[in-house]
């Protein structure tokens, strides 16, 4: 199968469908789909969890308000049958799905999604997905304890659900990701549903061997009709890339995210660069620095080490230009991205007189908590060190697991860390990570506060003028610029191997390995008919 395409699209077209299949999608057989972002699964409860690693599961067990069309490039309604907007913009009336079942057979009703709303606001669990429902009014107040119910939401009847928002935004680009799952509200609080989750996708759960796999067999009472075409999803965890080249190579697997050198490899190969599916994720990958730790809390000390990091050449040499520059927050696929906007130069000279300038003539030392991902972790780290050490910056390395690095960036306890976070599709959704009101809990992980960025985005979010709005949320983005509160170093180019067996794949801007697995069949050749 050849499959190599390429999407970087403009305006909200941010992924093109793989291209049409001849054939008729077979019933029956095994998906064999990879876990490649660490050495294991953070949770089974998919609203404690951000990392993009436990969403690939939760895509085949869960289901949120919307689901993520990445051949219309952005969300549309899948648990909400339609919605009526009124209130100026500000209220929503959605009428939800009658043939959604739990995989405990009961039939999902609006109480279950204002329990699964309020649960995910509970201020002392701090769960990553309160970043999206709390714009709906009301919601803050229960994450801050001041009240038990989100106001804004309102039951009119077992399937309609009323919902007032805060801003004037779509709240489809809030609620699509397994962060926001509806969860069955008499079950999920249960002790016993952390081990065995029971959710409304079209595999229900069958085992979890943790540090292995997780296994997912069909639901056959999914609402799709004759969805979903394979019998069964093993979920493998393969953090290494060099192990799943292996299993992929002996078609041990059908899907394989490729490292920086396998692409290369794989590019070179006439027996291999046939299975290459790429996408522009909107995702930016940054060194993310603590205002609290002294040196940083200066402008110009931040700015410094963005001029003092040579960011082309390690895309080049490192990341096998698997990767697109970073000129700011905003990636190139989001419909806020400004072309005009140039990246830091490195400029070793310019960081030395800014460092001076800040009464760090001699530079300082920190400590960069860094997972061993070899696109955005250690290897990237380990070429930095010397550049800053021109410049007079000591680093001393703190090197922890991936799952351990999500938990270090919500909680603020480093100097300095470096990550990758989804910085779309909704570019009002990225920058709110910045509002000095989004808890660091949810995604303001450097604890950024400004007083002039605050006002942009809240006019941003009373606009009615979409073009307006765009002008905002690119001052918004060139203020970050100027702040720079992080090392903006790419945005991701998503490679992904895919076996000729495997049909459906969706090139997801959002996550390549998030596919919305309903969609995805085998063919005959498959080892695992």
């Amino acid at each position: 199968m050849m499959f190599r395409m390429l999407a970087i699209v403009a305006g909200l077209g941010l992924a093109l469908a793989a291209p049409a299949e001849a054939q008729t999608p077979r019933k029956g057989g095994t998906i064999r789909m990879t876990a490649p972002y660490g050495s294991s699964f953070t949770s089974l409860d998919i609203h404690t969890t951000q990392r993009a690693q436990d969403e690939i599961y939760a895509k085949g067990l869960h289901r949120s308000l919307y689901i993520w069309d990445s051949a219309e490039g952005k969300p549309i309604p899948e648990l909400a049958k339609e919605a009526v907007v009124s209130g100026g913009g500000l209220v929503y009336t959605f009428k939800l799905r009658d043939d959604a079942y739990f995989h405990n057979g009961r039939k999902m009703t609006a109480d279950d999604l204002i329990w699964s709303y309020n649960r995910i606001m509970d201020g002392t669990k701090a769960y990553p997905g309160a970043r999206y429902v709390r714009i709906i009014e009301g919601a803050a107040a229960v994450e801050k304890g001041q009240a038990k119910e989100i106001s804004g939401l309102k039951k009119i009847d077992d399937f309609t659900v009323e919902m007032k928002l805060t801003e004037k935004v779509d709240p489809a680009f809030y609620l699509f990701t397994a962060l926001t799952s509806i969860y069955p509200a008499d079950e999920a609080a249960k002790d016993g549903f952390i081990q065995h989750p029971i959710g409304l996708g079209p595999f229900k759960f069958v085992e979890h061997v943790p540090g292995s796999r997780i296994v997912l067999e069909r639901w056959d009472r999914f609402y799709k009709p004759g969805k979903p075409y394979a019998d069964k999803v093993i979920v493998s965890i393969m953090g290494e890339a060099a192990a799943r080249d292996v299993a992929f190579r002996n078609k041990e697997i059908d899907t394989s995210v490729l490292g920086p050198a396998q692409y290369v490899a794989y590019q070179a190969d006439p027996n291999l660069k046939g299975t290459i599916a790429e996408v522009a994720e909107v995702f930016t990958r940054y060194m993310g620095m603590n205002p609290a730790f002294k040196p940083f809390a200066d402008k110009r000390v931040r700015q410094a080490i963005n001029y003092a990091i040579d960011t082309d050449l390690i895309i080049s040499k490192l990341v096998k230009g698997k990767a697109y520059r970073a000129t700011g927050w905003l990636p190139l696929t989001s419909t806020a991205y400004d072309k005009a906007m140039k990246p830091y130069p490195f400029d070793p000279a310019k960081a030395k007189q800014l460092l001076a300038d800040a009464g760090y003539p001699s530079g300082f030392e920190f400590e960069w908590t860094t997972s061993q991902n070899e696109s955005w972790g250690l290897p990237i780290v380990s070429a930095v060190i010397p550049m800053l050490d021109k410049v007079g910056i000591k680093v001393k390395v703190k090197q922890v697991e991936a799952a351990v690095l999500s938990e270090v960036v919500r909680s603020g306890d480093y100097q300095a860390f470096i990550y990758s976070q989804q910085t779309g599709p909704d570019p009002q959704a990225a920058l709110k990570c910045f509002h000095s009101s989004t808890p660091q809990s949810a995604c303001n992980y450097m604890n950024f506060k400004n007083a002039d960025l605050d006002k942009i985005l809240d006019e941003a979010g009373q606009s009615d003028d979409s073009a307006k709005r765009i002008q905002l949320l690119q001052k918004a983005n060139a203020l970050l610029y100027e702040e720079a509160p992080v090392w903006f170093f790419n945005y991701n180019k998503a490679v992904m191997a895919v076996q000729p067996w495997l049909h459906g794949v969706q090139l997801n801007a959002t996550e390549l390995t998030h596919q919305n697995v309903e969609d995805l069949w085998v063919d005959e050749t498959s080892p695992a008919k």
